[in-house]
């Protein structure tokens, strides 16, 4: 994941790394929703994931006052 993070950083692509974002918080609820088995190492991996996604869309986020906030949020 930290290589696909990197990646998309470089090319400066944040519509990438919001929808793997929002694929991977959905992978997450579904896991969270799964009964009769144990899903825990799979939540932590997901989990860790979406740090790293939230991580590469920081250092993507402009300077202060660099743009109106509407237009990044």
């Amino acid at each position: 994941m930290e290589l696909i993070v990197a990646g998309y950083v470089r090319v400066r692509d944040r519509r990438a790394l919001t929808d793997l974002l929002a694929h991977r918080g959905k992978v997450l609820d579904q896991l969270q929703a799964v009964s009769g088995i144990n899903p825990e190492n799979a939540i932590r991996a997901i989990q860790d994931e979406l740090a790293v996604i939230e991580a590469g869309l920081e250092e993507l986020k402009p300077p202060p006052g660099s743009l109106p906030e509407n237009e990044w949020g």
